[in-house]
Protein backbone atom coordinates (compact mmCIF):
# COMPACT_ATOMS: atom_id res chain seq x y z
CA UNK A 1 0.00 0.00 0.00
CA UNK A 2 1.25 3.45 -0.86
CA UNK A 3 1.20 6.40 1.53
CA UNK A 4 0.64 9.87 0.10
CA UNK A 5 1.47 13.14 1.84
CA UNK A 6 0.46 16.48 0.38
CA UNK A 7 2.10 19.79 1.20
CA UNK A 8 2.29 23.36 -0.03
CA UNK A 9 -1.17 24.64 0.72
CA UNK A 10 -1.60 28.02 2.41
CA UNK A 11 -3.57 31.24 2.28
CA UNK A 12 -2.91 33.46 -0.74
CA UNK A 13 -4.50 36.39 -2.54
CA UNK A 14 -6.37 36.21 -5.86
CA UNK A 15 -3.93 36.09 -8.75
CA UNK A 16 -1.17 34.45 -6.72
CA UNK A 17 0.51 31.13 -7.50
CA UNK A 18 1.07 28.01 -5.42
CA UNK A 19 2.79 24.70 -5.97
CA UNK A 20 1.38 21.68 -4.22
CA UNK A 21 3.49 18.57 -3.72
CA UNK A 22 2.49 14.98 -3.15
CA UNK A 23 5.17 12.64 -1.87
CA UNK A 24 4.57 8.90 -2.13
CA UNK A 25 6.15 6.15 -0.06
CA UNK A 26 5.70 2.43 0.25
CA UNK A 27 5.72 1.69 -3.48
CA UNK A 28 6.54 3.35 -6.77
CA UNK A 29 3.80 5.40 -8.38
CA UNK A 30 5.49 5.56 -11.77
CA UNK A 31 3.16 3.00 -13.36
CA UNK A 32 -0.05 4.47 -12.00
CA UNK A 33 -2.20 7.39 -12.97
CA UNK A 34 -2.21 10.03 -10.27
CA UNK A 35 -4.83 12.64 -9.61
CA UNK A 36 -5.44 15.83 -7.71
CA UNK A 37 -8.93 16.36 -6.30
CA UNK A 38 -10.37 19.12 -4.15
CA UNK A 39 -13.27 19.49 -1.79
CA UNK A 40 -14.79 22.72 -0.56
CA UNK A 41 -17.09 22.84 2.49
CA UNK A 42 -20.54 21.55 1.65
CA UNK A 43 -19.50 20.33 -1.78
CA UNK A 44 -18.56 16.98 -3.25
CA UNK A 45 -14.98 16.03 -3.95
CA UNK A 46 -14.15 17.04 -7.51
CA UNK A 47 -11.46 16.13 -10.01
CA UNK A 48 -8.89 18.86 -10.66
CA UNK A 49 -6.07 17.29 -12.67
CA UNK A 50 -4.59 13.92 -13.47
CA UNK A 51 -1.47 12.47 -15.04
CA UNK A 52 -1.37 9.01 -16.53
CA UNK A 53 1.47 6.52 -16.24
CA UNK A 54 2.39 7.60 -19.77
CA UNK A 55 2.44 11.25 -18.59
CA UNK A 56 -0.70 12.20 -20.52
CA UNK A 57 -2.51 14.90 -18.54
CA UNK A 58 -6.12 15.93 -18.08
CA UNK A 59 -7.69 18.90 -16.36
CA UNK A 60 -11.10 20.03 -15.26
CA UNK A 61 -12.53 22.88 -17.30
CA UNK A 62 -12.36 25.18 -14.29
CA UNK A 63 -8.56 24.97 -13.99
CA UNK A 64 -7.48 24.31 -17.58
CA UNK A 65 -4.86 26.85 -18.62
CA UNK A 66 -4.12 27.85 -15.03
CA UNK A 67 -3.00 24.62 -13.34
CA UNK A 68 -0.29 22.19 -14.42
CA UNK A 69 0.22 18.69 -13.08
CA UNK A 70 3.61 17.00 -13.30
CA UNK A 71 5.34 13.91 -11.99
CA UNK A 72 8.90 13.18 -10.93
CA UNK A 73 9.33 9.40 -10.90
CA UNK A 74 12.82 9.65 -9.41
CA UNK A 75 11.37 11.44 -6.40
CA UNK A 76 8.16 9.37 -6.43
CA UNK A 77 6.24 12.62 -6.31
CA UNK A 78 3.49 14.50 -8.10
CA UNK A 79 3.06 18.25 -8.24
CA UNK A 80 0.30 20.73 -8.99
CA UNK A 81 1.39 24.18 -10.12
CA UNK A 82 -1.51 26.57 -9.62
CA UNK A 83 -1.40 30.01 -11.25
CA UNK A 84 -3.88 32.88 -11.35
CA UNK A 85 -5.66 31.55 -8.29
CA UNK A 86 -9.28 32.56 -7.72
CA UNK A 87 -11.42 32.57 -4.57
CA UNK A 88 -13.40 29.64 -6.03
CA UNK A 89 -10.19 27.56 -5.93
CA UNK A 90 -10.42 27.56 -2.13
CA UNK A 91 -10.64 23.95 -0.98
CA UNK A 92 -8.86 21.05 0.65
CA UNK A 93 -6.68 19.51 -2.05
CA UNK A 94 -6.05 15.77 -2.14
CA UNK A 95 -3.56 13.65 -4.03
CA UNK A 96 -4.68 10.16 -5.07
CA UNK A 97 -3.30 7.03 -6.77
CA UNK A 98 -5.38 5.17 -9.30
CA UNK A 99 -6.36 1.62 -8.47
CA UNK A 100 -5.30 0.19 -11.83
CA UNK A 101 -1.69 -0.19 -12.90
CA UNK A 102 -0.96 1.32 -16.32
CA UNK A 103 -4.37 2.97 -16.14
CA UNK A 104 -5.47 6.16 -17.86
CA UNK A 105 -6.56 9.25 -16.00
CA UNK A 106 -10.06 8.84 -14.62
CA UNK A 107 -12.07 11.62 -13.10
CA UNK A 108 -14.14 9.87 -10.45
CA UNK A 109 -12.85 9.39 -6.90
CA UNK A 110 -13.92 5.73 -6.75
CA UNK A 111 -11.25 4.87 -9.36
CA UNK A 112 -8.51 5.77 -6.86
CA UNK A 113 -7.48 3.55 -3.96
CA UNK A 114 -4.94 5.62 -2.03
CA UNK A 115 -5.44 9.15 -0.75
CA UNK A 116 -3.43 11.68 1.19
CA UNK A 117 -4.75 13.67 4.11
CA UNK A 118 -5.13 16.84 2.07
CA UNK A 119 -3.60 20.30 2.13
CA UNK A 120 -5.69 23.46 2.53
CA UNK A 121 -5.63 26.18 -0.12
CA UNK A 122 -7.41 29.42 0.71
CA UNK A 123 -7.67 32.23 -1.83
CA UNK A 124 -8.97 35.45 -0.36
CA UNK A 125 -8.32 39.16 -0.51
Amino acid sequence: QVQLVESGGRSVQPGDSLRLSCSASGRSISNYAMGWFRQAPGREREFVAGIGWSVVTQYSDSVKGRFTISKDSAKNSVYLQMNSLKPEDTALYYCAKSARIFGTVLKTPDQYDSWGQGTQVTVSS
